[in-house]
């Protein structure tokens, strides 16, 4: 069983920061990548920013320049900056591994709400 935990959501007004932390944990031979996906309502799921083990990163247009994806082993964490209202939704973590049969699995978090508002 793998475990991924998010955290650091909140309310933010416009133009504020916030960072976002995930967490994986369990059996976990090694990571291939990290990727942060967030769902507004009434909105389809969406790649905000992944990274791969090799450190290579890939952003969402409407992020660009202003959220910053990084990583260590297990973490894996998302610098929002210049936030505006249309980046409220909830963040969900994604991580991509190898478990103990060499099998590349998925596991998800369970997401952290990010609001931004005035």
């Amino acid at each position: 069983q793998v475990q991924v935990v998010e955290s650091g959501g909140g309310l933010v007004q416009p133009g504020g920061s916030l960072r976002l932390s995930c967490q994986a944990s369990g059996n976990i031979v090694s990571i291939v990548s990290m990727g942060w996906y967030r769902q507004a309502p009434g909105e389809q799921l969406e790649l905000v920013a992944d990274i791969s083990d090799g450190g290579s990163t890939h952003y969402a247009e409407s992020v660009k320049g202003r959220f910053t994806i990084s990583r260590d082993k297990y973490t894996v964490w998302l610098q929002m900056k210049s936030l505006k209202p249309e980046d409220t939704a909830v963040y969900l973590c994604n991580i991509h591994y190898l478990n103990p049969s060499l099998r590349a699995v998925d596991s998800w978090g369970k997401g952290t709400l990010v609001t931004v508002s005035s």
